[in-house]
């Protein structure tokens, strides 16, 4: 039982691009709800729930590439 060292390389890459969108996501977040008055509170609220997204699609998809490199189907 030996782990593919390349799929292994690709989750790590994964899970460290998602890794600063884990803290820019909520930053954005709190930033438009403390600016509602301005006219871009929309527009940073929907940057920052799609940086969320992003970030939970990537980290999902980085462990289940790393559980494939560890368990080879």
């Amino acid at each position: 039982m030996s782990t593919n060292k390349e799929l292994l390389s690709k989750g790590i890459k994964k899970l460290a691009m998602a890794l600063p969108l884990l803290f820019i996501g909520p930053s954005l977040i709190h930033n438009a709800f403390i600016n509602k008055q301005n006219d871009w509170h929309y527009l940073v609220l929907g940057i920052g729930i799609a940086t969320c997204l992003g970030a939970v699609y990537l980290t999902f998809l980085g462990l289940k590439i790393m559980v494939r490199s560890l368990f080879n189907d």
